[in-house]
């Protein structure tokens, strides 16, 4: 195995996503992509603990 294949498919697989875009571009839709799953983190974190405090509130614990 070629000690730079990783380096090319890591190269390849950036340009398929990214490559019509200018930098500032991909480092701005990569910062999105990273808040985007940081809130739907959060969001999911609040669902469970809604789930929570109504089955409590039913007395269901």
């Amino acid at each position: 195995m070629p000690a730079d294949r990783g380096h090319r498919a890591t190269h390849y697989r950036w340009r398929k996503e990214y490559g019509g875009l200018k930098t500032d571009q991909a480092r701005r839709m990569k910062d999105l992509e990273k808040e985007n799953l940081r809130l739907r983190r959060a969001i999911s974190d609040l669902t469970l603990d809604k789930l929570i405090l109504q089955e409590a509130a039913r007395g269901n614990f």
